[in-house]
């Protein structure tokens, strides 16, 4: 049986949290798949990437932290990148799990590190069906 191709796209606008999601998907994903990581700047570019290279890739996971300000550009981000993974991830029938945290503050953020292996549970588990 061939290893599984999984692309990881990391938005690096907050560098600590971003590794913090990478390094927990990392340890999920272990030597069972061949993996590819991409930075992009922030949420807003990850499902660009991915479409970039739908083609190239078994399953996806989207890695990022958007944190409230005082206009709605969180909302807008938030909403945007969140519909345009769902969409990619239906239209071309690819598991992408959806690990860009959406936090009030860098507490919260800090504290979540850790979603990466979720979603990267996420896409084995479909990968695995």
């Amino acid at each position: 049986m061939t290893k599984k191709k999984i692309l990881i796209v990391v938005a690096d606008y907050y560098k600590d949290i971003s590794n913090g999601l990478l390094n927990s998907a990392n340890l999920k994903l272990s030597k069972n798949f061949i993996t590819k990581i991409i930075n992009v700047p922030g949420a807003f570019e990850i499902p660009i990437m991915i479409a970039k290279n739908i083609k190239k890739f078994d399953g996806f996971i989207a890695l990022g932290c958007v944190i409230k300000g005082e206009t709605p550009h969180f909302d807008f981000i938030s909403q945007a990148a969140t519909n345009a993974i769902m969409n990619l991830g239906i239209e071309f029938k690819k598991p992408i799990g959806n690990g860009i945290i959406t936090c009030l503050n860098m507490k919260q953020a800090i504290a979540r590190k850790k979603k990466g292996a979720e979603a990267a549970s996420a896409v084995i588990s479909i990968l695995s069906q």
